[in-house]
Formats: C-alpha cells, structure tokens, sequence
C-alpha cells in the first residue's frame, strides 16, 4: 500500500531474468554484426563488379591494340613505318602503302565537316530559337530520324540520286566558275571524293544537330533575357548568350561527328571511286582506309595482303587516336579559363 501511495510503478506480466536479457542481447548483437558483415560483403561485391567493368573498357582497347599489331607483323618487317608513306599499293607484286587510304579518310571527314557544321548549327538554333512550337517537335523528329537511317540505304540513295546530280548540274557549276582553284578540275564523273564528303555530311548532321541543341537548351534563360535587356538584337543574343555559352558541347558534338565520319565505310565506299590514289582534286576518285578494309578483305590471298589490310586497320585506329586528342586539346583551349571569365 505504501508503495502504490507513492506511486511505485506496476509491473504486468512475467519478467525476464537476467541470463535471458544477456542472451536476448547477446543474439540482437550477433544479428547487427552479421547484417553488418552481409552489407560490407555487398559492398564490396558492387566495388569489384563496377572495377571490373571499367577495366574491361581498357581489356577490349589493349586486345584490339594486341590483334592489330600482332597481326600486321608481315607487313611491319616489309616496309616498317614507311608503309604509312608509301603511295603504291599492288597485290600483285606484294607492295603496300597506307598514304592513299589515310588521304582519303582526312580529306573526306574534313569536307564532311566543313559542310555538315554550319548547317547543324543553324538547324539547332532554328529549333532551339526561332522554331514556332507546333514545329519544334517535328522538325526535332526528323533531324534525329536520319541518324537512324543504315548506311547502305544512303549509299543507294546517293547512286541513284547525288551522283546524277553531281554530274549534271554542281560538279559542272563548279569546275566553271571555280576551277581556277584547281579542287574543280577533271572530267564530273559524279562519285569521288566530292560525293563522299556529301554523303558523310548528311550521315553527320543528326549528330552534331542533336548535341547541340541539348547544350543551347542547357543555356540558362536568364542568359538570354539578361542579353537581351542590354539592348542586344536576336542575332547577338543567340551569338553571344548562348553559342559562346554553349560552345564546348558543340566542339563536343562535332568530336562525335568526325568519329562517325571517319569509321564510316558502306556509304562512302559506294560513292567515292575506290582508286588508290591522291589527287587534289575534290572530283577524282579516292579511297578511304575502311573502304579498302571492306572491299579486299575477302579477297587477300597472300599473308602480306592480308597483314598489310590489317595495318590499315591499325592506321586508322592510330589517326581516330590523334584526331581524339587533338579534339580533347580543344576542348580544352575553349573551356579553360570560363569559370574566371565568369567570375569576372
């Protein structure tokens, strides 16, 4: 009674003794532990699942690196490094030399780009800028539609479409007004290394459209109405609120779209001549270096036809190395130094 006065609290039900509260504790502890020990054991699962998946990045570079190499033995003890200087090219007589193919692919991506850039550019500022709504996603569509489109089909296309009027009408406008340059001279058979630097500019432009329109939407609209409230027109807005914004990501872009031109091999090989040979004009025939992989791979033979083919293939994984690089070093040159800008 005393205690229940002083309002000494009731205990109900049965309670436990003290070995089974050590044991119950002892068991919540022992369960924590393995939980514990399970998580670290996932975690540790995850870290080498994802360690081995960015290692296998570098696996599948080295084994191709590994393969070419090894591969193109025979053609490295017969002309050595001059194989990527030599212009003769005769299965017949077993003389090799990769200078054409490299020609060819640099002077194709080249005016693949110089003619798929602006127009990218000014597809993505359309859509991004001036496009009216009911438009925009339309026109987004179709731009990105042709990046869908295989490479055979653009092939075709350009056989029974381009090349004709390659021959007919532009190759023939060139050559009389520009000929003097000498790029516009020579018979307008219609293929050849104009055509190809066409139909690579087509393959392109989804590309380098695309990204850069992600990168001007990126742009923050503040930028633009901050331009505009300097009295700025539209033309300055979009030139130096948003391009100059978003000019890594287009460099970005235009990296992507060298690397498609430069591996491209259906279209290309159905259009530009497939001649060994280095002419400055842009109506010769020429030859790219995953042309030749694909049109005479089959067909080699002899084991240094084979290992020459297969330099080839080192020769254009070496130049897609380079042309990263450099590209990588432009990237580089343009974004150093924004955040100061920025700041300042």
């Amino acid at each position: 009674m005393a205690n229940r006065a002083l309002g000494a609290p009731r205990l109900k039900g049965p309670q436990p003794l003290p070995e089974q509260a050590v044991a119950a504790q002892s068991k919540a502890q022992a369960d924590t532990l393995i939980k514990a020990g399970d998580s670290r054991l996932a975690d540790r699962a995850f870290f080498f699942a994802m360690l081995a998946c960015a290692l296998s990045v570098i696996a599948i570079v080295v084994l191709i690196v590994y393969e070419l190499v090894t591969k193109s033995n025979l053609s490295w003890h017969a002309f050595g490094l001059k194989f990527f200087f030599r212009s003769e090219w005769d299965p017949v007589n077993d003389q090799y030399g990769a200078l054409p193919f490299v020609y060819g692919t640099l002077v194709s991506s080249a005016l693949a780009l110089l003619i798929a850039v602006p127009l990218a550019v000014g597809v993505a500022v359309y859509i991004t800028e001036m496009s009216p709504r009911w438009l925009r996603g339309a026109l987004a569509f179709t731009t990105e539609l042709l990046a869908a489109i295989p490479s055979v089909i653009y092939g075709l296309w350009a056989i029974f479409v381009l090349v004709p009027l390659l021959r007919q009408y532009v190759q023939p406008f060139l050559a009389r007004y520009f000929g003097w340059t000498t790029l516009f001279d020579g018979p307008p058979y219609g293929i050849g290394m104009l055509a190809a630097g066409i139909i690579l500019a087509i393959m392109v432009v989804p590309i380098i459209s695309s990204i850069t329109r992600e990168v001007m939407t990126a742009v923050p609209q503040q930028q633009r109405e901050a331009v505009l409230a300097l009295g700025a027109t539209r033309w300055e807005m979009i030139r130096t609120g948003v391009l100059r914004n978003a000019r890594a990501g287009i460099a970005g872009g235009v990296i992507l779209g060298l690397g498609r031109a430069l591996g491209e091999t259906m279209a290309v090989t159905m259009v530009i001549g497939n001649r060994p040979e280095i002419a400055k004009s842009l109506f010769a025939p020429g030859y790219t270096m995953a042309s030749v992989i694909a049109n005479e791979f089959s067909e080699a033979t002899g084991d240094v036809y084979l290992s020459a083919l297969v330099e080839v293939g080192l020769a254009l994984f070496i130049v897609t190395i380079i042309v990263n690089i450099l590209a990588q070093f432009l990237v580089w040159t343009v974004t150093r130094g924004t955040p100061a800008r920025r700041h300042a």
